[in-house]
């Protein structure tokens, strides 16, 4: 189940960061965008699944994370 949580949460996070690549104009800012994406799906595949105290430590810092991306 935390597993569960913490591949979601990952989800949503490079989801997000993908949109504000794929939305930015400069092309700096794009790649900056696209590589934060692709250190997170990377950090994901590092993380053994049976790490519960990792898998929460990253579930929380990725949350938070993402209410600051979704915050106006």
């Amino acid at each position: 189940m935390v597993y569960d949580v913490f591949a979601e949460t990952t989800n949503e996070l490079i989801g997000l960061c993908t949109a504000r690549s794929d939305a930015a104009a400069d092309p700096a800012e794009r790649d900056s965008w696209w590589q934060r994406a692709l250190a997170v799906r990377d950090l994901r595949s590092s993380v053994p699944a049976q790490a519960r105290q990792a898998l929460l430590e990253h579930i929380a810092a990725w949350k938070a994370g993402i209410e600051t991306l979704n915050a106006p």
